[in-house]
């Protein structure tokens, strides 16, 4: 990931931060409770292609 691209890009439903999680190749809202795709190199950003994070899962 471009980091210059991981500076500006938010959580698409609360606009809040990601985290990178390289070795999932995900980026996560802690606020949301969601883990977006990275595929080929691009983030997914659609939530309806998002992961949910389990309650026990920690972040």
């Amino acid at each position: 990931m471009d980091p210059k691209l991981l500076d500006i890009l938010v959580c698409p439903l609360c606009k809040g931060p990601l985290l990178y999680k390289k070795a999932e190749g995900e980026l996560i809202c802690k606020a949301d409770r969601l883990a977006f795709a990275i595929r080929d190199g691009i983030p997914v950003m659609l939530e309806e292609e998002a992961r949910r994070l389990p309650d026990t899962e920690e972040v």
